[in-house]
């Protein structure tokens, strides 16, 4: 009986402890969706890919004008074309949509893999600028990814989002 009162006890004085060092620490939030959207490392990163991978969109994009002209072509010509000429130009029509679906499967490939790298070099920068405006406001602890709800006085986006944009200029 002793004991149980002892360890009530025991548990509410670290309950009371608990919530009195909570009080006295400094919790920031920083909502990742906005941070990322609104960075402009962001737009820096696919001003980069778009021109990385333009003349391979280019080249694409007119071998698809060029086989769609291909089929149109045969669609008029297909009645007036023999057997063998039709099959054979049948043949070749799907042979090169078969390479223009394997050009375009391998720069979606590569475009989302360049992506991919360039979205984790991001978020280095970010969760090193997080790091570095926390040690500097003296933040206890911050919250980054995973939030459902922070209310403003937590809320450090828009300052997270300075530090970026002065680090691009």
């Amino acid at each position: 009986m002793k004991n149980s009162k002892f360890i009530w006890l025991y548990f509410i004085l670290a309950i009371v402890a608990t919530s009195i060092n909570a009080a006295e620490m400094k919790i920031g939030v920083v909502n990742a969706g906005a941070v990322l959207d609104k960075s402009p490392q962001k737009t820096a990163a696919l001003a980069r890919l778009e021109k990385e991978f333009a003349t391979r969109s280019k080249s694409i994009a007119n071998k698809v004008k060029s086989l769609r002209s291909k089929q149109d072509k045969f669609s008029k010509d297909s009645a007036i074309l023999g057997a063998d000429e039709r099959k054979e130009k049948e043949r070749a029509l799907i042979s090169e949509q078969r390479d223009l679906k394997r050009l375009q499967d391998e720069y979606n490939e590569d475009l989302s893999i360049r992506r991919n790298e360039e979205l984790r070099k991001l978020e280095t920068e970010i969760a090193k600028t997080i790091i570095d405006l926390a040690k500097k406001e003296s933040y206890d602890l911050v919250v980054y990814q995973g939030v459902i709800y922070a209310s403003d006085k937590v809320d450090m986006t828009t300052r997270v989002l300075e530090l970026l944009k002065s680090k691009s200029k």
